[in-house]
């Protein structure tokens, strides 16, 4: 029974060439795509991969220059790190998200963290600076420390680490500097204005 009802699934002999050059042409365009977005880069860490759209430029300008480049990078601090599963699940339901927006266009002119990635950064926050959120002397001296290093987010206090106050999209101009090997994912605009900007502070 269950082989009939698959063979009334075929198409006609007639239409099977078509139909499966249409299948393979289907399957060779999303292969294409997959390969166009670089997603096998997606399941590193390297934080280039956030610059494969490029309305992640500003975040990523800003942050090599920061402090925390030094440290950490982009997972370390906007993916989970208590399992290795929800990590990966966490990378995979964000991306989904933002090739959502940035494919339909609908991004904002200034990147705003959700709901979930905030509570993410948030929980990385207190993994990475533990120390600080324990420190028995400040505890004895400074009512509801606890509380106060906790229940409020950190950037409430913190508001410029580790992206500075760039954060629109048209603010090329204040994209920070390149990395001495160069930035190969660097737009040639933005490259160029780079070069303009550091040959007019040579002529002064």
């Amino acid at each position: 029974m269950k082989a009939r009802w698959i063979r009334r699934m075929y198409p006609p002999p007639e239409w099977r060439p078509g139909v499966i050059l249409l299948i393979g042409i289907v399957i060779g365009l999303g292969f294409y795509m997959l390969s166009i977005a670089n997603v096998a880069s997606y399941a590193s860490d390297d934080p280039k991969a956030c610059i494969n759209c490029h309305v992640m430029n500003t975040e990523y300008a800003t942050w090599q220059v920061s402090s925390h480049a030094k440290r950490a990078s982009c997972n370390d601090c906007h993916v989970p790190h208590n399992n290795v599963f929800n990590k990966y699940f966490f990378k995979a339901k964000d991306g989904l998200y933002h090739s959502y927006v940035y494919t339909t266009r609908t991004e904002p002119e200034a990147i705003i963290m959700h709901e979930p990635g905030q509570k993410v950064v948030q929980q990385n926050c207190i993994r990475c600076h533990d120390r600080q959120l324990k420190n028995p002397k400040q505890s004895s001296l400074m009512v509801d420390y606890d509380v106060h290093r906790t229940d409020r987010k950190c950037w409430e206090c913190h508001r410029e680490v580790p992206h500075g106050r760039t954060k629109s999209l048209s603010a090329a101009s204040m994209l920070g500097k390149r990395s001495e090997d160069g930035d190969a994912r660097m737009p040639v605009w933005l490259s160029k204005q780079l070069e303009e900007k550091e040959n007019n502070k040579a002529t002064k």
